[in-house]
């Protein structure tokens, strides 16, 4: 019984973990997508950064840029995804 019990246990929190890594994942990629927003902010209307800062992250922005060129054909609906996550019917 005490063996089922830890079976259970590890289980229940290994859900937690699971869902609590997805969160985190899901935080992470909408926060990458700001990050590039904000520094090429000036395609979508949004003042941007100093063009000298700008210059100098360029080298560094091309995963985001792919994230925000992927973001932009895909379109997602980020509610609906929130919702999802949260098993908001």
């Amino acid at each position: 019984m005490f063996e089922e019990l830890k079976k259970f246990l590890k289980g229940f929190f290994g859900s937690f973990k699971a869902r609590s890594t997805e969160y985190i994942e899901f935080e992470e990629r909408e926060l990458e997508n700001v990050f590039a927003l904000v520094l090429m902010g000036s395609f979508v209307g949004i003042p941007s950064p100093p063009t000298t800062l700008v210059m100098r992250l360029m080298p560094h922005m091309v995963r985001e840029i792919y994230v925000m060129q992927r973001r932009a054909t895909d379109m997602d609906d980020i509610f609906g995804e929130i919702a999802s996550m949260f098993e908001i019917t």
